[in-house]
């Protein structure tokens, strides 16, 4: 390599060190300012004084909602570690008036026998299960969902992920945006917890770590693109409106996509003040990959361009390519160049130590954890790499190709012209 090429790529990774401190930096901040402390078990609450006027909404008082009845459904596959934990929490809700239906696609489910114990442990409550072995389309959870909805009686639908736990009042909070006729659909972001070894505590920094730091920044900085399988809460004539399930019944990225349809009617879309709990079971490290390697092919289908910005998001590499760069320009007549690159990489260092801190406070877990920051780091910078390559990814078994955003958006559109014409038709 010739000297001046050898400068080129100095600044070229110059410039990539700044760049991954800078949000590393944005990311601590936003931090500190989005959530609050309590933290009760199961659920963590943003600080609502930072939101736009559409988040705001999630703040108020849940009175105007409280007697609308809620449907939450939660499709099933397999007895996870913690099911029936979590499925009680669904159980112990303050709303006035809802029902909880649980839905598997076989009738030899190991998840039935979870059910069939909580419905004895909660006579009172509205519980049914669905059994339903009928296929539509290539997404298993979506045709699952398909098959439940007939069951919905109530005005707002919620679907929640079966590894989700939630506080008493979390149908309270999540249905009162939904009181704004703007408000199109509610999602909550989430917080994991590994369950079961070493594997699990490596997943749960993808999640704690990264994954809701960068929703977070994205959030600050105006986007409001979010649907998150965590919850998904929206009225059941806006999911009539888009289609019904049968919209995503081929989407890799329903949840998403719902919300997308949901933003082509030109609803708001609120993040909620909730945050619910998570858990991540995968025991070993072929099943991390996969399960990680699957979100980020993900992100690639929907949101190419964001999925390449992500290459910032990962500090460790960055870090020790910024240690590197500052030894290498400091031997040579770049000092200022130097001192930029030692100043990004300090920047970077205690910023990436600040959202490590502020995950392990919930967890009170920073020391036990700190010698994964790197692992965790590093192997998320692999998993980007391998997600830009591939035109499938394998969900519970399944293989399913990636959707392009390109041909989810013509279908969204096509929707809403759909709708439209419906409307002026007096349909």
């Amino acid at each position: 390599m010739t000297a001046h090429a050898w400068t080129v790529c100095q600044w070229i990774l110059l410039t990539g060190c700044t760049a991954a401190a800078l949000y590393a930096t944005t990311a601590a901040l936003v931090a500190m300012s989005f959530f609050g402390t309590r933290r009760n078990g199961s659920a963590t609450r943003a600080n609502s004084s930072d939101l736009s006027h559409a988040t705001a909404c999630a703040s108020q008082p849940a009175q105007p909602f409280a007697l609308v009845g809620v449907s939450v459904l939660k499709p099933l596959c397999g007895a996870e570690p913690r099911l029936y934990e979590n499925l009680q929490t669904f159980c112990e809700q303050r709303h006035g008036h809802w029902q909880l239906v649980l839905g598997v696609s076989s009738p030899h489910d190991p998840a039935i026998a979870v059910v069939r114990r909580l419905q004895a442990a909660y006579p009172e409550r509205d519980i049914e299960l669905a059994i339903d072995t009928r296929v539509h389309g290539s997404n298993l959870k979506v045709s699952n969902l398909i098959n439940m909805a007939g069951r919905a009686r109530h005005d707002v639908i919620v679907i929640a992920d079966s590894d989700i736990a939630v506080e008493a009042d979390y149908l309270d909070s999540v249905a009162a945006p939904l009181a704004d006729p703007r408000v199109g659909v509610v999602t909550c972001l989430y917080v994991a917890r590994g369950v079961g070894g070493f594997w699990p505590r490596v997943g749960a920094l993808f999640i704690n770590e990264w994954f809701a730091p960068s929703v977070r920044v994205a959030h600050a900085a105006g986007s409001r693109r979010f649907g998150f399988g965590a919850t998904l809460a929206l009225r059941r004539a806006t999911l009539e409106r888009i289609g019904g399930f049968d919209a995503l019944k081929n989407c890799l990225a329903d949840d998403y996509w719902l919300a997308e349809h949901v933003r082509a009617l030109g609803l708001q879309t609120v993040l909620s003040r909730v945050m619910v709990a998570t858990d991540v079971i995968e025991p070993t490290f072929g099943a991390l990959w996969q399960r990680e390697t699957r979100w980020l092919r993900t992100i690639r289908s929907v949101n190419p361009l964001g999925f390449a910005s992500l290459v910032i998001t990962f500090p460790t590499p960055w870090l020790l390519t910024g240690a590197l760069l500052s030894a290498s320009l400091a031997t040579g007549a770049h000092g200022a160049a130097a001192l930029a690159s030692a100043a990004a990489t300090a920047a970077g260092l205690a910023a990436r130590l600040v959202l490590h801190l502020r995950a392990a406070r919930r967890e009170r877990s920073f020391w036990s954890d700190l010698p994964l920051v790197p692992l965790r780091d590093l192997l998320l910078a692999l998993q980007w790499w391998a997600a830009a390559f591939g035109s499938h990814v394998t969900w519970r078994g399944a293989r399913v190709p990636l959707e392009t955003s390109a041909a989810a958006l013509a279908n969204s559109r096509r929707l809403n012209v759909m709708d439209a014409m419906e409307v002026s038709d007096g349909g």
